[in-house]
C-alpha cells in the first residue's frame, strides 16, 4: 500500500532586503528547481532504477506538464543533481528551461538516458550546499527557488545538516524533502521507520511553505514523486496537509554522525 505523508514546516520569514544575485538579463520563470537525488550505496540498483524511472514518468505525466504551464510565466527551470558523500556531487542535467509539453518530454528523455551511478557515504549537508550553488549565475530569475532532496538515511559526513539548512534558507531558498523508507536494513540506526521522516522534518527541510513526502515502500515512488513535483510547480504556495502525530522529542540532527562513529554504515 502506498502511504505518503506530507508534513508542513514552520514558515520562515525572509527579509525583503536579502541580497539578490539575479541579473536584469536573466529570464523570468515561475520556479527554479534543483532535484537532488540520493545515489549512496544504501540505494541498490532496483531502488535507483525505481527512483530514476519515477522522475522520468513524472515529467511525462500530463498533470506535471499542466502544473508547469499553470504559473504566471508558464515556464520553469530545472537542474538534476545526484549526490552521496562529501565531494561526490554531480550535476547530471544542467539547467533546462521547460515551457511546453515537448520541453518536459525532452527533459524526461535526458533523465532516462543517464547511466546509473553510485558512491559512498551520505552528506546531505554537502548536497544541499552543492545544490544551492547551482542557482548562482544560472541565467534565470524565479519567483521561487527550491531544492528538492531525496535520501534514505541521515547525514553522516560533512557539515551538520541543520546548520547548512539554516544558511541556505537565509538566502531565500526553500528546501523540500523526499525521505525514502524502503528497506529495514537501511534504517538500522533508527528504532522506527517514522524516525527518518521526523529527521527530515526537524533537520533537513526549511523555508516558507516547505514540506516533505515520505516514500514508504518501493511501490510508493511514482505517486510520491509526481505529487511532490505538482506541489512544487504550482503557481501558489502548496496547501500542505498537516499530519498530527503524538508528542515526540525533537530528532538529534547529529544522529547520522553518531551512528557512523559507532560503526554503523
Amino acid at each position: 500500500m502506498i502511504r505518503s505523508f506530507i508534513y508542513a514546516a514552520v514558515a520562515a520569514v525572509f527579509s525583503s532586503s536579502a541580497p539578490s544575485t539575479a541579473s536584469a538579463a536573466d529570464m523570468a520563470v515561475d520556479l527554479e528547481l534543483v532535484l537532488a537525488v540520493d545515489i549512496s550505496r544504501s540505494m541498490d540498483d532496483e531502488e535507483q532504477r525505481l527512483q530514476r524511472d519515477g522522475y522520468v514518468a513524472a515529467f511525462r505525466h500530463p498533470e506535471i506538464q499542466q502544473a508547469i504551464l499553470s504559473g504566471r510565466y508558464r515556464r520553469i527551470a530545472v537542474a538534476f543533481v545526484e549526490w552521496a558523500g562529501t565531494n561526490r556531487f554531480f550535476l547530471r542535467v544542467p539547467w533546462a528551461l521547460i515551457d511546453s509539453e515537448r520541453g518536459a518530454e525532452a527533459f524526461a528523455d535526458r533523465l532516462a538516458a543517464l547511466p546509473l551511478e553510485e558512491a559512498a557515504r551520505t552528506s546531505i549537508s554537502g548536497a544541499l550546499e552543492f545544490a544551492a550553488d547551482q542557482f548562482k549565475g544560472n541565467g534565470y530569475q524565479g519567483l521561487r527557488r527550491v531544492i528538492d532532496i531525496s535520501g534514505d538515511g541521515p547525514n553522516n559526513m560533512g557539515s551538520p545538516v541543520h546548520v547548512m539548512r539554516d544558511e541556505i534558507v537565509a538566502r531565500g531558498i526553500v528546501i523540500n524533502g523526499l525521505p525514502l523508507i524502503l528497506s529495514p536494513s537501511v534504517m538500522a540506526g533508527f528504532e522506527r521507520n517514522e524516525e527518518l521522516a521526523w529527521y527530515y522534518e526537524d533537520c533537513v527541510i526549511g523555508g516558507f511553505g516547505s514540506f516533505f513526502i515520505s516514500v514508504v515502500g518501493k511501490a510508493a515512488f511514482p505517486e510520491a514523486i509526481r505529487s511532490k513535483l505538482i506541489l512544487e510547480m504550482s503557481d501558489r504556495h502548496p496547501r500542505v496537509l498537516r499530519v498530527q502525530h503524538k508528542s515526540r522529542a525533537k530528532m538529534d540532527c547529529l544522529i547520522g554522525e553518531k551512528m557512523w562513529d559507532r560503526g554503523w554504515d
